[in-house]
């Protein structure tokens, strides 16, 4: 009887045992053991692991992809303009054992490193880049942070530029540069079109001028769209090559007359000195 009850507390005291060095390891978590304080290579993977009672501790490290927000950094850009800037940093950690044990706090750490970088690559940049450029800058971005984070366990998948703050002076003269822009753009674009209609008629007028029945089909045809507007009253254009017919004759006409003159008056003055003569 003694027996079984021994046997019986042999079996609870190894239950408890085992029981207090089970863990479960999420699936989204690697675990990091310690033993006697020093951390085994090799950490454990997702699901149960059991550890040495009072001689390993265990520390989960989540393996997913963190989204850490860059706080507003304020800097002056290359070409001397003062813009606050703000960003997001996508990272994951790639080696939980150099995670738990290289760096303290490798989330605070990585935001450190962050507004750091974001400080110095508003410095290195003109506004122009950081407005327009923003993909060359999130590489160059991207590759400061890494630089330091990879010794740490941590790959920096993707770092972007959220916005940036420019002052309000800035805004409006930026505004007044692209209204006088598009401005410029259509005055180009009207006088385009003008120089393109002016091509346009030039060509229809030298038509018309070696077909003359082409102008009275256009005669016609503007007589047909005047008359289609139902109005009471018709305005006939008055043809500009008979006006010029009419100033010909009418010049011809009087270089006529100057000629038939000018020898009558000449007889004129040749009469008395003839008369004298004889």
């Amino acid at each position: 009887m003694e027996g079984t009850v021994v046997a019986v507390v042999v079996v609870v005291f190894l239950l408890l045992v085992l029981k207090s060095g089970m863990r479960v390891v999420n699936q989204v978590e690697r675990g990091v053991v310690f033993r006697w304080g020093k951390a085994l290579p090799s950490h454990r993977q997702p699901g149960i692991t059991f550890l040495i009672p009072f001689a390993d501790r265990m520390r989960k490290v989540n393996v997913q992809v963190a989204t850490m927000p860059v706080p507003t950094q304020e800097g002056i850009t290359r070409d001397n303009v003062s813009v606050k800037v703000d960003a997001v940093v996508y990272f994951r950690v790639t080696d939980p054992v150099r995670a738990a044990i290289e760096v303290q706090d490798y989330v605070f750490a990585v935001g450190q490193v962050a507004q750091s970088s974001l400080r110095s690559i508003i410095g290195k940049s003109d506004l122009d880049d950081l407005l327009s450029d923003r993909e060359r800058l999130h590489e160059g971005l991207a590759l400061m942070i890494d630089s330091p984070a990879a010794g740490w366990g941590i790959h920096i998948d993707r770092v972007e530029i959220k916005d940036v703050q420019l002052p309000e002076s800035l805004k409006r003269s930026m505004s007044r540069q692209a209204e006088a822009e598009r401005e410029r753009r259509a005055r180009v674009i009207t006088a385009d079109g003008e120089f393109q209609a002016a091509q346009q008629l030039a060509n229809a007028s030298r038509i018309m001028s070696d077909t003359p029945e082409a102008m009275q089909l256009r005669l016609l045809q503007t007589v047909v769209e005047v008359a289609a507007e139902k109005n009471s009253t018709l305005v006939m254009p008055f043809p500009v090559e008979l006006l010029r017919y009419f100033d010909r004759a009418a010049q011809k006409i009087d270089s006529e007359i100057r000629t038939e003159s000018v020898p009558a008056q000449a007889r004129e003055q040749d009469g008395p000195e003839t008369v004298e003569q004889r």
